[in-house]
């Protein structure tokens, strides 16, 4: 994209921005930089800087087994699953033992969680989603008792001392909706798959919205959208519902589904009434995702991502250093990735070999201490 629209897009951005919004996150050469020890490239995914000692002299304040809590709004899909896993890994590899409180979708109960977590004195505390609104409070309440707080994907930025990360979701967004302009020549009707109520959510959509000015000869001619229990398969039913009120070829050229659930849903669908000439463009990306992308004939082309196991990493690397009284940035975006169809093997690949086809991906060399090679070791 040319030098202009970047620059458009950000001021747009910057105009159509609310109160609660987070100001834009440091790149993470940035970020990582402002971290009081230097990170070097990573060996494996989720595996500590390869040049950082083994003898390098472990803070006594993480030298010993941490109880860390990780307060999730919902575990939904396996992007959730796939972060949950990176999340117990980073925290088994530094001898840590992981609470997990899920709250079903339910912020009162997620704030309850929070407060127990609290009341219970660990260590540290994740935060997976969630609002400012419910949480705050809580997170407050942590950080007077000295309890640090990584959070990840809400507008909890508020509160001094905590680190928010997220997956950069104006790039994530912009990503996805450029690939999907360029797929239909800048022009047709769209389905946009959405929910509100999510932080995420909320900043994707605000992308969109810009988008639908930057490219006025694509029409939004259904919006739906909710998060459910079954996700997926409630948006098949409704996408389903959708190409019967639109029968022919040509009337939808594309479907925006900036939440892989949705676009699962969307993508079954579309296969099972036969109408792969419409295109699916997503966000987040899982193994199962991979497997619907790489079907023969999939609608699927594309979706832009980080990835999960990678984020839960990080967000634990980043409250390990907290806890060892290193600084921490506050705010961080990892770098998201457009994952396409066309840029795929024949074979089917998964999550773990697609570093293989898409540079940089899962290994983000974010928030790595020396000292965390000899405490991986330690813990072997």
């Amino acid at each position: 994209m040319k030098k202009w629209m970047t620059a458009s897009l950000v001021a747009a951005l910057l105009l159509t921005g609310c109160t609660s919004e987070q100001p834009p996150a440091p790149s993470a050469q940035s970020a990582t930089s402002q971290s009081s020890q230097p990170a070097a490239a990573p060996q494996q995914p989720g595996a500590a800087s390869p040049t950082a000692s083994t003898s390098a002299a472990i803070p006594a304040a993480v030298d010993k087994p941490l109880k860390i809590a990780l307060v999730s709004e919902f575990s939904i899909g396996t992007f959730s699953a796939q972060y949950l896993q990176g999340v117990k890994e980073q925290v088994s590899k530094f001898g840590g033992e992981l609470v997990v409180y899920n709250a079903d979708g339910d912020l009162g109960k997620m704030a309850a969680h929070l407060d127990t977590a609290v009341n219970q004195k660990v260590d540290g505390i994740l935060i997976n989603h969630g609002r400012a609104e419910a949480l705050q409070p809580g997170v407050e309440r942590a950080v007077k008792a000295g309890i640090p707080v990584v959070a990840f994907d809400n507008d909890l930025d508020q509160v001094d001392g905590v680190t928010v990360i997220d997956q950069d979701d104006y790039s994530l967004a912009w990503q996805g909706l450029k690939n999907l302009a360029q797929s239909i020549d800048g022009k047709g009707n769209i389905v946009y798959i959405w929910v509100g109520g999510f932080a995420p959510m909320e900043k994707r959509n605000r992308v969109y919205e810009i988008f639908l000015k930057r490219y006025p000869n694509i029409k939004e001619i259904a919006r739906f959208g909710s998060a459910t229990p079954n996700t997926a398969l409630d948006t098949q039913a409704q996408m389903d519902a959708i190409l019967k009120k639109y029968p022919n070829k040509g009337d939808i050229a594309a479907v925006w589904a900036p939440w892989d659930e949705f676009a699962k849903g969307a993508t079954r669908a579309i296969k099972a009434a036969g109408r792969t000439e419409i295109k699916v463009f997503g966000i987040d990306l899982s193994d199962e995702d991979l497997q619907l992308i790489q079907e023969k004939d999939s609608p699927w082309k594309a979706s832009a991502a980080t990835d999960p196991a990678d984020i839960g990493r990080v967000q634990s690397r980043f409250l390990y250093q907290k806890i060892a009284g290193e600084h921490t940035p506050k705010y961080f975006s990892l770098d998201p990735h457009l994952v396409s169809q066309d840029k795929l093997p024949d074979k089917p690949v998964n999550m773990s070999e697609l570093a293989q086809f898409v540079s940089g991906w899962g290994r983000s060399d974010a928030a790595v201490s020396p000292w965390m090679a000899a405490l991986e070791a330690k813990h072997k």
